[in-house]
């Protein structure tokens, strides 16, 4: 009698549970199409579209791509608070869809003027805005309470390895198709996420009543409420807004790179990518293995990304690079794994709505600046410059990571109670799971 259910707990989650199969499988396909449309664009804009002051261009364009994630965290905590999490993901995912198809038709009858671009990955990165952070909140949503840990390790990997799949397509189809292939290969991804989620059924979380009456009975806190109960948070959160100031700039940097060190073409582009993204999908699956506590780990990291950031700065040859963002790729997904890991058992079920949605804000919020500042820069200083800068802004949030001090578990616990919301004990005093998992900070 006991046989057959042990066989059941070999088989992975995403086979053994139907639900959350489709939902992982439509995040794949989310995460991959605004990955391949964000490589894919930028690329053209650098290669195709603008013949002068391109680093300002690219640079402009993933601001662009990144600001909904910061100006409408209030708004997409409301609403993932409110509406159910099926109908937003279905939303957010069918609204993308219709976006990126009325690009592909734009492009495919006329030359596409820049302007459109930046309008569709507006559009694009807001329904993203939606998506992410209600995906994770839903997770008791759709596994039973001894899966969550493995829910949340295959949630957060398969994010690398979307993303490593559209990086790998973005740069190539707009090589060989163009816009309208790029953005009709995005359509597609979009509307299939669409139909799978809108195939599957959630159910209420065990205790998530108990938790929503938790506090003074005035209703969800607010953002600044949460993490006023979460200093040892708040303080993490701040030391990697700060590190992703000069970590995201890779992604303006690697076009550049490519066009004046390596004199390349897409692509390299897709090789420095999956560079970056191989490395981070097996930091995603290796980093519960790294022995230490999450500050050290950090901060440990931190500071390999930026040796491995200035090796390119210092010898302009390819095998260099993509092994530098192999190594930069890795560190990001075992920082992912740790930190996400620990948010989700210190942070109270009531508040993960408001606090994975300013998570993503917060970290996000560097982004535009550094897209715009790295961008500008790449017009007057060489790419193996700006590698050079990347690193050395590394090293002091290295050092802040590192001298923080962890709590006692019962002490953010303690907090949370200050603020009059009470996280569940077990995932406020469990230590972090061994399957946890993350494509790291985009």
């Amino acid at each position: 009698m006991t046989a057959a259910p042990a066989a059941g707990r070999r088989l992975p989650l995403v086979l053994r549970n139907r639900a959350f199969g489709a939902v992982w499988l439509g995040q794949v396909l989310t995460q991959a199409a605004v990955r391949m449309f964000q490589v894919g664009v930028s690329w053209w804009l650098v290669a195709y579209a603008v013949s002068g002051g391109n680093g300002l261009a690219s640079g402009l364009f993933m601001a662009v791509s990144t600001v909904p994630a910061v100006a409408l965290a209030p708004v997409v905590a409301r609403s993932i608070a409110r509406f159910a999490h099926r109908s937003v993901l279905r939303t957010a995912a069918g609204g993308a869809a219709v976006a990126a198809t009325a690009l592909a038709l734009w492009a495919y009858a006329s030359d596409l003027p820049i302007a459109a671009a930046y309008a569709a990955t507006l559009a694009l990165a807001t329904c993203q805005a939606f998506f992410d952070p209600c995906l994770t909140t839903s997770v008791p949503e759709l596994v039973d309470d001894e899966d969550i840990e493995a829910a949340t390790g295959f949630e957060l990997s398969t994010q690398s390895l979307a993303s490593l799949g559209g990086a790998l397509l973005g740069a190539l189809i707009v090589d060989r198709a163009g816009i309208p292939g790029l953005a009709a290969g995005c359509a597609t991804a979009y509307a299939a996420a669409a139909v799978l989620i809108a195939t599957v059924r959630f159910r209420t979380p065990v205790g998530a009543g108990d938790d929503a009456e938790a506090g003074d009975g005035s209703g969800p806190r607010t953002l600044r409420q949460v993490l006023a109960g979460l200093p040892f948070v708040r303080a993490i959160l701040i030391c990697f807004t700060a590190a992703n100031l000069f970590t995201t700039a890779v992604f303006i940097v690697m076009p550049l790179y490519t066009k004046s060190v390596l004199h390349g073409d897409g692509a390299t582009v897709a090789l420095l990518e999956a560079a970056l993204g191989t490395g981070t999908l097996i930091g995603s699956f290796t980093g519960a293995r790294i022995p230490g506590r999450p500050t050290a780990v950090g901060s440990a990291c931190l500071g390999a990304m930026a040796v491995a950031l200035a090796v390119p700065g210092l010898i302009g040859e390819r095998p260099v690079i993509a092994g530098a963002l192999a190594v930069t790729g890795w560190c990001v997904g075992v920082i992912g794994v740790r930190f996400v890991a620990l948010f989700q058992r210190l942070v109270p079920t009531a508040d993960k709505p408001a606090f994975f949605a300013v998570m993503q804000a917060v970290l996000g919020a560097t982004f535009p600046v550094a897209s715009l500042l790295f961008g500008l820069l790449g017009d007057h200083l060489s790419a193996q410059t700006l590698c050079l800068i990347q690193a050395a802004g590394l090293v002091p949030a290295a050092f802040a990571l590192a001298l923080l001090r962890e709590p006692a578990p019962a002490a953010e616990t303690d907090a949370s109670e200050t603020d009059g919301s009470e996280p569940q004990g077990s995932e406020a005093e469990a230590p972090i799971p061994a399957g946890a998992a993350t494509g790291g900070a985009r």
